[in-house]
């Protein structure tokens, strides 16, 4: 099989299948799910409300400050630690054109990444995050309620 698709000889030696983690809760009366997925070369979270995933963004994780060693720059804990990283950037690749989509899921990606490096400061895979939210309002609860279930997941 490896000589029909070109690949006679290619040894990657990656796990497989990738490490999978799923956690579920209701938020604000609606069940929500988020499952993250580690591949060699992403991390894709998706959350997910009624099993809608209706816009997706990507959070590069590659450290490009320079003098950090490969790690990224955690701020200082006497600032607010609950802002996200401001070297990180959320592109949308997939939806979150409704109004206020967009503005709300860079914000829950950008907030997802900073913990993740936050956690593994030499973390430099592509974070890929799949969202499927009932609302786009940003109400304060909502979004510590997914965050705490991503949390769990990460």
């Amino acid at each position: 099989m490896a000589e029909t698709l070109g690949l006679h000889g290619l040894n990657l030696d990656l796990p497989f299948p990738a490490a999978t983690k799923r956690v579920s809760g209701n938020i604000n009366g609606i069940h929500t799910d988020v499952m993250t997925i580690k591949f060699s070369d992403k991390i894709m979270i998706t959350i997910s409300q009624k099993g809608r995933l209706g816009h997706w963004l990507h959070v590069p994780l590659e450290n490009k400050n320079p003098g950090t060693e490969g790690q990224h720059r955690i701020p200082d804990p006497a600032n607010d630690g609950l802002l996200p990283l401001s070297n990180l950037t959320a592109t949308s690749i997939l939806g979150g054109r409704a109004p206020g989509h967009e503005i709300v899921g860079q914000l829950y990606a950008r907030q997802i990444a900073s913990a993740i490096v936050t956690k593994t400061p030499n973390e430099n895979r592509l974070l890929v995050v799949g969202l499927g939210l009932e609302t786009a309002e940003a109400d304060r609860d909502v979004f510590f309620a997914v965050i705490d279930l991503v949390l769990q997941c990460i």
